[in-house]
């Protein structure tokens, strides 16, 4: 049976193999795991219920260590099988994906270093179970980064507080951003360390359990050997494809949440016998007027997932070059200006279907029991984490003025050894 043959069960249409592009391995692996994410969905929103389950689902059955190459103990698989994974758990649940963001967005950080034994620490624990959180960006009126690293004697500890902290409820370290009174430094802390206060207070609405709020630090000991780097602003800058994987990871979730409408459409039309208008028992799945809604929404599905699939094959490209020594300035200049494309329509087609499902089931499709509500305002939380009308423009600037975007992951800042 196909995604649109599923006639009630969204879990079912996560679980088939023969979807929208085909089969293959890694599908047929991680099928069973999606499709027990999205049974328990709708509860988990509902619910506001945590997801703590679904993540350990995703550790054991090796999600988390997909990307890590084989000789740390990881599985190695390119970023085109990666990103497709990512739109068929972000179709499941797309609170999961923006979890793990963080996760792999430091294990690509970790294969660009040039530190062996760095790499070699961390993507060996990684490897074995070990899931990475993030608190770097501060809600001040400012940017700016206000946790403090002090030393006294031979002793380090953390003190402030981050939010947008995606993923660090669920995590074992959390990788943070601080000054030591000379520069910005990394530090990776233990989420279990004295003082270190995980608080469930992101307040969007949408994205609800993805434990985005505040991390506080209340003379957080940290160790030595987990302060991994110092920015130097006069060294020179290091081209790096963070910006467009962190972007990347959002198309595909949006991607998911395309294919997550189509299929919720596809199984609510299927089992109505009423339709609006018309007295007496009928079937909507044979109106000439929902069927240019079911086909408009799995053209969209087809379209944000094309997107999504040639945006990581680009990623996948820079990779290869990378690891050739054929890489510069500009073949991550362009690879960021593909990401903030794709991003444009991800965006703007995603939150088409979103509101698109609706018009197949009239006031039925807005009971609270189907939270249908949740793939838009998702889809709009996921579009708002970095505004397209600033991205829109900086695609413009390129291609009027060769001008490149002003963010920093682009052309991040070179690492300087912690002494």
């Amino acid at each position: 049976m196909s995604a649109v043959e599923s006639p009630t069960n969204p879990a079912h249409t996560v679980a088939d193999a023969a979807q929208l592009f085909g089969d293959d391995p890694l599908t047929r692996r991680f099928a069973p795991v999606f499709a027990r994410i999205a049974e328990g969905a709708v509860k988990r929103e509902q619910d506001r219920e945590l997801a703590y389950a679904p993540v350990e689902w995703l550790r054991e059955a090796g999600y988390t260590r997909l990307r890590v190459p084989k000789q740390y103990g990881g599985e190695g698989i390119s970023l085109t099988e990666f990103f497709a994974l990512v739109t068929r758990l972000g179709e499941a649940d797309s609170n999961l994906p923006q979890i793990l963001r963080v996760h792999g967005a430091f294990i690509e950080s970790l294969l660009e270093q040039d530190d062996e034994a760095l790499r070699e620490r961390w993507l060996t624990r990684i490897a074995q179970g070990a899931i990475i959180g993030g608190a770097v960006s501060e809600r001040t009126e400012i940017t700016g980064n206000s946790v403090r690293l002090t030393q006294t004697g031979d002793a380090w500890h953390l003190d402030g507080e981050k939010y947008y902290t995606t993923g660090t409820l669920y995590a074992d370290w959390v990788d943070v951003t601080a000054h030591d009174g000379v520069s910005d430094v990394r530090v990776l802390v233990k989420t279990d360390a004295p003082g270190l206060e995980r608080i469930d207070d992101w307040d969007g609405f949408g994205q609800r359990l993805t434990g985005s709020g505040t991390t506080r630090f209340t003379h957080v000991p940290v160790s030595q050997e987990n302060l991994y780097r110092r920015y130097d602003a006069s060294e020179p800058r290091r081209n790096s494809l963070l910006t467009a994987y962190y972007q990347a990871l959002h198309v595909a979730n949006l991607a998911g949440i395309s294919r997550a409408a189509l299929r919720d459409a596809v199984a609510f039309t299927q089992a109505k016998t009423r339709t609006f208008g018309m007295p007496g028992e009928s079937s909507p799945r044979d109106n000439p007027l929902v069927q240019r809604v079911i086909g408009r929404l799995a053209s969209l599905a087809y379209s944000t997932q094309s997107v999504s699939a040639s945006l990581a094959q680009a990623l996948e490209d820079v990779t290869v070059a990378r690891q050739a020594g054929r890489t510069g300035e500009q073949t991550y200049i362009h690879l960021d200006i593909q990401t903030f494309q794709a991003q444009q329509i991800a965006i703007e087609q995603t939150l088409q279907a979103a509101t698109l499902l609706f018009e197949v089931g009239g006031a039925t499709a807005t009971s609270e029991t189907r939270r249908f509500d949740r793939y838009w305002r998702n889809a709009r939380v996921l579009a708002s984490h970095n505004p397209a009308i600033i991205r829109e423009a900086a695609i413009g600037g390129f291609y009027l003025n060769g001008k490149a975007h002003d963010e920093r992951f682009g052309v991040a800042r070179q690492a300087a050894p912690v002494q």
